[in-house]
């Protein structure tokens, strides 16, 4: 039984699939790519600030988190966010850093939803899937044998 190299929405083999996928196709324009650099480093960094600052236990983290019933765990969220941070930014690793940063980033927008704030975390959320768009579409788009041997060729 010959495989197929069709990538289907739900099969069991479709994240497998998707992360052994090249992150950049060979049509990308060089405007595409700063655009899509600018919109990773961007939040990146605000992230990176963000884990810093839950690390050193920063006055007004700790009272927001305290809030939230969350105090306790200031040094777990930052190491979690700054772990991830670190998978996305390193090309190797980059698509299981984008799926740890959307389910990180997901439980921010319910965290912030909960509590009465704006969904700041939507932004970078926002962000983050336009600049994984821009360098690989197929991460959100199903593609047919005809798309995968146009990018493996």
């Amino acid at each position: 039984m010959e495989s197929s190299t069709e990538v289907i929405p739900g099969h069991p083999n479709f994240v497998a699939e998707i992360l052994n996928q090249p992150l950049k196709p060979k049509t990308m324009t060089k405007t595409t790519r700063i655009l899509s650099i600018v919109l990773m480093v961007i939040p990146s960094l605000m992230l990176i600030m963000s884990a810093i600052m839950k690390l050193s236990h920063a006055p007004a983290f700790v009272e927001g988190f305290s809030k939230s019933g969350l105090g306790n765990y200031l040094t777990l969220i930052g190491s979690i966010e700054l772990i991830a941070v670190a998978l996305f930014l390193y090309p190797k690793t980059s698509k299981i850093g984008f799926l740890l940063l959307c389910s990180y980033l997901g439980g921010a927008i319910a965290t912030e939803l909960a509590s009465g704030q704006a969904p700041m975390a939507a932004v970078f959320l926002s962000l983050f899937w336009v600049a994984v768009y821009l360098r690989n579409k197929w991460m959100f788009l199903g593609q047919s044998k005809e798309g995968i041997e146009t990018i493996k060729s």
